[in-house]
């Protein structure tokens, strides 16, 4: 049986569609979430084709073992350890295409219980897996004015980082607070709203919960590891929902699709220098939502969709 997804996932079409799906290919879904692109992947694979997804989220990976099918597996864990998974599967390097579809997930944001929402009373919690790590609440508690401030203007670009910090901690000296209402309502009653549009504590909770879950470590190991996993001429394709994340993923991207340049007079032997001409990656394209989508999925807003290929190793000519 196949798990029907409720969400509308950001930018479906274009996402498979930019894996170029080969009916015997091996792929990964990095980001199983409610399993909308694993199930579409699965459609599209031949019966000698596999699909690997992974999610740390435990109730993530219980949605992904309704699905029945030989061709499918999923495991609980993050994507920054996807080369240790794919090296326990036999796949490394055979891989024609990884999604990572960034960010909290529907799952996630709808459940008031998870705390991740600024709109939805809860328990202030915002870990991806529930199982490790500290709340949001027990971090903000133990954590000091300086180390918020920091959190909020580093992950959140919070301009009033410092001002939200001091009364936040003022708040917990008085009593922990514990529900998302709770934080929610003293960064409104700390900054001017000057967009009615925006939550002002839209920031807030956007650079706690990257900070609770390392996401933007996690990106970096993530994307690393694709690139050990990833045959010549595999997909890479992600879709980010911030300027932190795309940040990273696009200076990735430039970064390995650029050929290393040599400091004149360095001592380098002749394979070393074909090793350093070698562009591990061919950017292939850079789509934005469309105004329908935006208008029929609030959340396809700031989306982003960057979409690499793996080059085939070519020996330089000296």
């Amino acid at each position: 049986m196949k798990y029907i997804a409720k969400h509308i996932p950001v930018m479906k079409k274009e996402l498979i569609h930019s894996l170029k799906i080969k009916k015997n290919g091996i792929y990964i879904d990095s980001t199983f979430g409610s399993g909308g692109h694993s199930n579409e992947i699965l459609k599209k694979i031949g019966k000698d084709g596999k699909l690997y997804s992974i999610d740390r989220d435990p109730i993530a990976v219980s949605i992904g073992k309704t699905i029945k099918d030989s061709r499918f597996h999923i495991i609980n864990t993050t994507f920054s350890k996807l080369l240790d998974y794919a090296s326990n599967e036999n796949i490394t390097g055979k891989v024609n295409g990884i999604i990572f579809d960034l960010g909290v997930s529907s799952i996630q944001l709808d459940n008031n219980k998870r705390g991740f929402s600024f709109k939805k009373d809860g328990p202030l919690d915002m870990r991806m897996n529930p199982n490790y790590g500290l709340s949001a609440a027990d971090w903000l508690f133990k954590s000091t004015v300086e180390e918020i401030a920091f959190v909020l203007k580093n992950f959140g670009e919070e301009r009033f980082s410092k001002k939200i910090a001091y009364a936040i901690k003022n708040r917990n000296k008085i009593k922990k607070i514990t529900s998302t209402f709770e934080l929610s309502n003293i960064v409104r009653a700390t900054i001017p709203i000057k967009n009615k549009f925006k939550h002002p504590a839209r920031r807030t909770f956007q650079a706690i919960r990257i900070y609770i879950n390392q996401e933007l470590e996690e990106i970096k190991k993530g994307l690393k590891s694709a690139l050990k996993i990833l045959k010549p001429g595999g997909r890479l394709s992600i879709i980010s929902f911030h300027s932190l994340e795309d940040r990273i993923v696009k200076k990735f991207m430039i970064k390995n699709s650029v050929k290393a340049t040599v400091p004149y007079g360095m001592p380098i032997t002749e394979k070393q220098l074909n090793q350093l001409k070698i562009c591990k990656l061919k950017m292939i394209d850079r789509i934005l939502p469309t105004k329908k989508e935006i208008n029929d999925n609030p959340r396809a807003r700031s989306s982003i969709l960057r979409i690499a290929e793996i080059k085939q190793y070519e020996k330089s000519t000296l």
